[in-house]
């Protein structure tokens, strides 16, 4: 089953759990198990080629460079089909053939028995040969353990230093498939071909910088034991929002779909706290509320003469906005000076429904304000960090928070028995699940980088918080929120995505809301 689209794809895996999907299935051929085992090689390995020619039809000669393991077979396979296809093939390995095991020692003796030699890295030391039309990379595969090292660290370099395409097989080759990070140094590939389950590192952290464009195929193997299995990576898709997101009732009115209130715009700040609410509103939000500097009345009311904008001044005239509204956001524009850390702390003890962002998970990580703990006083709690932002929550690096998204998505989730939103390439969101005991985490992966500009947080926190007023649970105004957020994005990026703005977005934040 190769498939460019990613829509089918419900569930994403870790290493050790695909190598299960595999040895299960070997395991199932019994006797056979032996042959079984070089026939999903050969499958991979053909499923490779197949999506190397999709992707360049007329590339006519490739170098394949090949590792120690199984990864490595692969690509001898690959060779093997690019032979049968007239191609000009140069196969470079990492190590002395002789060393191969199994299916992968199998692989190469096919290739040999094909015509084609195998050339070694050490042996390119004069690097006059022809550049090919493309490269393919198979190195490494998901089992690496730590940094690259030694020959294959001196063919990621060359490879990334080659002026062609490369194809990478199953994984870029120094990419972790489990956190997305980088172990010392990765192939950059113009696109990759995974096998068997989509590997989670893949489109979150630095794995969509490595991948490229992603084809997945099964290799026949399918995964039903799985699907029961909660222990996964859900991958969020555009069918969601049809689900999740049904049409209103005919006889509705703006009463039945919450209040909201959005808390921000300090001095000089407006735009963000405006930005976001007519995010929440164009989300569906019912009625919206706004309590913010006086300076910034005439302009917010100008720009969104929809939202009712007060002056707040003081906590005491957000009383009576908090006793009409459902729920809150705070934090765009919020600002860290006493105002700002007074309707904070006045916000936490509500008891409504809360999304904290920007400044107020800064003031919060500062130890400036403390979330209650969970129980009948509180309402639910969305935090939605950048990795600045959640560096600071848990009290570690941004590097730190980089080299595994998932345990620090999960660690923040832990910390602050809240919903939590750990934004960038592949957002994930993380929140409790009551009924299985455990936590969950879900990853987005639509987006792109012209979502790389000012103002495009303040959007992801009025979508939440005008799905959060709707009466969806938390959990789920997160995860369709970032997701309304991303499809809208890429709406919008069809006119291109350097130059777009956060207000680009406004008009397809509509559609998206109304599958």
């Amino acid at each position: 089953m190769m498939s460019h689209s990613l829509e089918n794809c419900r569930y994403l895996y870790r290493a050790e759990q695909v190598r299960e999907l595999e040895r299960n299935y070997i395991k199932n051929a019994g006797e056979q198990a032996g042959i079984v085992s070089f026939a999903l090689m050969r499958r991979a390995g053909q499923a490779a080629f197949k999506a190397m020619i999709e992707q360049w039809p007329s590339a006519n000669s490739i170098r394949i460079y090949c590792g120690p393991g199984n990864n490595g077979g692969d690509g001898y396979i690959v060779a093997v089909e690019a032979k049968k296809a007239g191609m000009q093939v140069e196969l470079v390995s990492t190590v002395d053939t002789a060393q191969l095991k199994g299916d992968a020692a199998a692989a190469c003796q096919l290739a040999r028995e094909w015509g084609l030699a195998v050339g070694y890295l050490s042996d390119q030391s004069d690097k006059n040969h022809p550049t090919p039309d493309l490269i393919v990379d198979a190195l490494l595969g998901i089992g690496l353990g730590g940094n690259v090292r030694g020959a294959v660290a001196d063919a990621i370099t060359e490879i990334n230093q080659a002026d062609c395409q490369v194809l990478a097989i199953d994984i870029p080759s120094g990419l972790c498939s489990d956190t997305g990070s980088i172990l010392g140094d990765a192939i950059r590939a113009n696109a990759t071909v995974t096998f068997v389950g989509v590997k989670q590192g893949l489109l979150s952290g630095r794995g969509p910088g490595c991948v490229g464009e992603l084809y997945f195929d099964n290799i026949g193997i399918e995964s039903p034991e799985f699907k029961s299995n909660s222990d996964f990576t859900e991958h969020l898709l555009g069918v969601d929002l049809k689900n999740s997101l049904p049409a209103r009732p005919r006889d509705a009115h703006k009463g039945n779909f919450g209040h909201l209130l959005m808390v921000g715009g300090n001095y000089g700040m407006a735009g963000a706290i405006t930005m976001a609410a007519e995010a929440a509103l164009r989300s569906g939000a019912g009625l919206l509320s706004i309590a913010t500097q006086p300076e910034h009345l005439p302009g917010i009311q100008t720009r969104l003469p929809e939202a009712m904008a007060h002056a707040a001044t003081s906590v005491d005239q957000l009383e009576m906005l908090l006793a009409k509204a459902t729920c809150i956001a705070i934090g765009p524009g919020l600002g860290t000076t006493v105002w700002s850390e007074h309707m904070l702390k006045r916000v936490l003890n509500s008891g409504l429904d809360l999304v904290l962002d920007a400044d107020a998970l800064n003031l919060l990580a500062d130890g400036v304000v403390e979330l209650t703990e969970p129980g009948a006083g509180r309402g639910q709690v969305i935090l939605t960090p950048h990795p600045g932002e959640a560096a600071r929550l848990l009290s570690t690096t941004v590097q730190q928070v980089e080299t595994d998204r998932w345990a620090a998505v999960k660690a923040i989730q832990e910390k602050y028995s809240a919903v939590v939103v750990l934004k960038g390439a592949g957002s994930l969101i993380c929140h409790w699940d009551s009924e299985l005991a455990e936590q969950k985490v879900a990853l987005c992966s639509a987006g792109n980088p012209g979502m790389a500009s000012g103002g495009m947080g303040d959007l992801l926190t009025g979508v939440i918080a005008g799905l959060l007023a709707q009466g969806l649970a938390a959990h789920e105004a997160a995860r369709l929120g970032v997701l309304v957020h991303a499809l809208s994005a890429d709406q919008a990026a069809q006119q291109g995505e350097r130059g777009m703005i956060a207000t680009d977005l406004m008009p397809f934040i509509r559609q998206q809301v109304n599958p």
